[in-house]
């Protein structure tokens, strides 16, 4: 019995990590969204590559991963 609690404990764990860092994900997607709406009301070229280029990042990364 002790075994199987510890490994279902484990996937509790591991799935409420994997929520979280989608969570996380998200959540700086939506902000990279906004800054780069702002970016781009601004006329601010410098900011909104900066900001496209994070953006790209972060959705390869998270491919990479899936």
């Amino acid at each position: 019995m002790g075994k199987m609690y510890a490994s279902y404990e484990a996937m509790l764990s591991l799935y409420a990590e994997l929520v979280l860092d989608e969570s996380v994900r998200k959540h700086k997607e939506k902000t990279l969204y906004h800054e780069i709406d702002a970016a781009l009301a601004k006329r601010d070229e410098k900011r909104f590559l900066l900001l496209t280029n994070e953006l790209r990042m972060l959705k390869k990364t998270y491919e990479m991963i899936s």
